[in-house]
């Protein structure tokens, strides 16, 4: 019991020292990809309304070129790694941890995720080596964070804006002046760029678009920026000479700059997530700016925090309820639970229920792991 109590305390800790808008955003970022979609998705169904069938299709991704909102979810996650990292690694910094050890550190979370996304992607059942898709979602998350925080430790900040300029810039380049054999250069189709010809070429196993991946290898160099935008803005956000509000009115222009810079960009190199362009960086570090700043103005400027609760039970275990999905079957623990209310509503309206029934089990769950401090902390 002494060390469960330890172990609560820690947790508790763990809580109160960070920043409530960074979890909350978290939150309201993962909310939109652990059931909220469904539900967008079964109004349209459902009402055959434009607004309802617009909202669904912002939910959804792009088959190639173009942008819509649920193509933020991805970029805006490795952002606000990114914000954490000085409230993390820089609080290690400041207590006397040498940088080699907080290097090892860093290291050790970033092969977990990386790991933690091959499970999620195969599962635990042992394939063949072609069968294994390697490129993920939390392997992307787990390489930006290692290379970014690199750069952060090793690197003084003055020159983390060049760094997120050069590694943008030499990605344009490489995609424009070079190609895949028998295109012509600078071809930024699914078959003729560079970059799923690289992806092609080195990954081993399989793609998930078999000539592509949409998480590949070698666009993981501009995702980078993302994450070092986000250090540069917790940097920031720490600094103690610029009130809150200051804060808040600098990081939206920056994200109004950003967005325009993104279309402008656009024009030569498209906006892309497959890709993840360095348009596609700018665009979304811009809407990642603007939405921080939206949420840190609110929530830890101006102090209004108890309407955050429902989205920060989602942020601060947000890894594990994106796993859970492999090892839970929520479909059926809603079953047991709703069953009931899909009897009631109707089959017309059951597809609505269902996923409002999984949501509510999905967030019921992590308000129970938030109550007793139990977090999955990589």
């Amino acid at each position: 019991m002494q060390g469960l109590s330890n172990v609560n305390k820690t947790n508790a800790s763990f809580l109160n020292n960070r920043l409530v808008s960074l979890d909350v955003l978290r939150g309201f970022d993962m909310f939109w990809i652990i059931g909220a979609d469904d539900i967008v998705h079964g109004m349209a169904k459902m009402t055959k309304t434009s607004f309802w069938e617009n909202f669904s299709f912002q939910l959804s991704h792009p088959q190639w070129n173009g942008f819509t909102m649920y193509d933020l979810i991805f970029p805006l996650f490795i952002f606000l790694a990114g914000v954490s990292t000085p409230f993390s690694i820089g609080k290690a910094l400041e207590e006397g941890n040498s940088k080699e050890k907080l290097l090892i550190r860093v290291f050790q979370r970033g092969i977990i995720l990386i790991i933690l996304g091959i499970i999620y992607n195969n599962g635990l059942t042992l394939k063949p080596l072609e069968e294994i898709r390697f490129s993920s979602v939390l392997g992307r998350i787990g390489i930006t964070y290692i290379f970014a925080n690199i750069i952060y430790l090793y690197v003084k900040p003055r020159w983390f804006l060049s760094w997120f300029t050069g590694l943008l810039l030499s990605y344009y380049f490489l995609l424009k002046f070079f190609s895949a054999p028998n295109f012509e250069a600078g071809d930024l189709t699914m078959e003729g760029n560079f970059a799923s010809y690289i992806d092609r070429l080195l990954l081993p196993g399989k793609l998930s678009l078999k000539i592509h991946d949409t998480v590949g290898f070698f666009n993981n160099i501009p995702a980078i920026s993302n994450s070092l935008a986000g250090i540069m803005v917790g940097i920031f956000i720490k600094r103690n000479e610029f009130s809150g509000i200051k804060k808040t009115l600098y990081l939206a222009g920056l994200g109004l700059l950003s967005l325009l810079l993104a279309q402008l960009w656009n024009v030569d190199f498209p906006i892309n997530k497959n890709l993840w362009s360095s348009s596609f960086v700018l665009q979304t570090v811009g809407l990642s700016l603007l939405l921080f700043s939206l949420f840190y103005y609110i929530i830890d400027v101006l102090g209004y925090q108890k309407w955050s609760v429902f989205f920060r039970v989602i942020g601060v275990n947000a890894i594990l309820i994106y796993m859970s999905v492999k090892f839970i079957d929520w479909n059926f623990t809603a079953r047991k639970f709703f069953e009931w209310t899909y009897q009631w509503v109707g089959d017309s309206w059951s597809m609505l229920m269902i996923p409002i029934s999984i949501l509510i089990i999905k967030w019921l769950f992590l308000r129970i792991l938030y109550h007793y401090k139990i977090f999955l902390r990589i």
